[in-house]
């Protein structure tokens, strides 16, 4: 069996499994963190897991299996940054919404959208993942969609209205994209204690499920 560890990086923490482990561990993560700290830290954090590949989320757009702008909530230096040669494996790097979709996702066209300090997007068509960056797109009143269901749209509409937004957003998004289902994420997808009607709530740990699952091919997804 191919032994993989999945990486899920955030602007607070670094977590990591296995596909062997049971037990995800983290380590604190923040503005100045660089690439080589992070791999150098996730080193330290798995020097007695054996793994022969690895899978990042990276919080950031991914073009090509390579981060293209620098992260929001990191430190510098992960363009360009040589992840396989640092870690001395294969190594493959996707958006950290589009790894979290990947671990979601039950099969047909669904629509993964992450609630946090932005809007995370990804859709996966019949097994194949495209990550997306809908959260920059124009809206409504000029502003994006992730101006109104962001954290900046949740602190000034507050819960209920922000809620309203999301149900909105999500109509959108699911009838222009025609998805056939909608999963949820994100740190602020808890706050509906009960999911839209036809949406279904995600779980963080499906980041690593979905990290497991980037060293299979389409036609296996589509099996599941």
């Amino acid at each position: 069996m191919l032994r993989i560890l999945a990486i899920d990086v955030g602007g607070s923490n670094v977590k990591v499994l296995t596909n062997e482990q049971h037990e995800p561990r983290k380590v604190a993560s923040g503005p100045e963190m660089t690439a080589a700290q992070m791999v150098a830290a996730v080193q330290v954090l798995t020097a007695d897991w054996n793994y022969d590949v690895v899978s990042i989320g990276y919080p950031g757009p991914v073009l090509h299996g390579r981060p293209v702008a620098e992260p929001k909530n990191l430190g510098a230096g992960w363009v360009g940054f040589d992840f396989a040669k640092a870690f001395g494996k294969p190594v493959r790097i996707v958006n950290d919404a589009a790894m979290q979709a990947l671990g979601s996702y039950t099969g047909g066209r669904m629509l993964f959208l992450g609630l946090g300090t932005g809007l995370g997007s990804a859709m996966i068509a019949d097994g194949i993942l495209e990550p997306m960056e809908l959260a920059h797109l124009p809206y409504k009143e000029g502003k994006t969609f992730e101006d109104y269901v962001g954290l900046r749209g949740l602190e000034k509409l507050g819960k209920d209205r922000w809620r309203k937004e999301v149900v909105d957003v999500i109509a959108v998004l699911e009838k222009a994209l025609e998805a056939d289902s909608v999963v949820l994420g994100g740190g602020n997808a808890r706050l509906f204690e009960t999911p839209p009607e036809g949406v279904r709530l995600g779980d963080n740990a499906n980041a690593f499920r979905g990290g497991f699952l980037l060293w299979k091919d389409a036609a296996e997804l589509r099996k599941r």
